[in-house]
């Protein structure tokens, strides 16, 4: 395994958080849950930004491309409201999309909240970065990152991005035999 530490992108979407009006309780919920799954020497690359379409598109552009981290996470804006624009600013960058990690997402969810259907989660694909949309609230990012986790690793490996190993003790990823 590399020692290397692995940048991963850590999005928080919201505009009260990106003026400092608000606490940002995403952000830190996901890099809690990945501090627990992970494995691999990791550190976050952590943006805060308003709920725009072209502001997101080019935070995970600049993550993908310059930062070059193998895995970014976003928090909010992902449900129906009008500002809420996280997953087609996703689709806008990302040259293949990834459904199954949002209908899991939802799956999951939906088990804990009947609202959980009005959620748009999704994930794609941009160069050799993995985009992944996450609810906004610390509890379900868990609950969301718990049900995906195990196929983020082997995913990274398909797109020639850097080995992730999870702690097993919070995670098994699935890997075929031999990859």
């Amino acid at each position: 395994m590399s020692t290397a530490s692995i940048p991963i992108g850590v999005v928080t979407v919201s505009d009260r958080a990106s003026r400092g009006v608000y606490d940002d309780k995403g952000g830190p919920g996901i890099v809690a849950a990945l501090t627990d799954l992970l494995a691999s020497p990791w550190h976050p690359v952590a943006r805060i930004i308003p709920d725009e379409r072209d502001v997101i598109a080019a935070a995970l552009v600049e993550l993908a491309d310059v930062a070059h981290c193998p895995l970014i996470l976003t928090t909010g804006g992902t449900g129906p409201a009008v500002r809420d624009v996280t997953p087609e600013a996703t689709e806008a960058v990302c040259a293949k999309m990834m459904p199954g990690f949002g209908e899991l997402m939802r799956q999951v969810s939906l088990k804990v909240v009947p609202t959980a259907i009005l959620s748009r989660q999704t994930a794609g694909i941009r160069g050799r970065s993995l985009i992944v949309n996450l609810p906004g609230k610390p509890s379900s990012i868990r609950e969301c990152l718990d049900a995906v986790m195990p196929a983020i690793p082997y995913c990274i490996d398909l797109i020639e991005g850097p080995r992730l190993e999870t702690n097993p003790a919070h995670c098994i990823a699935f890997r075929p035999k031999g990859a």
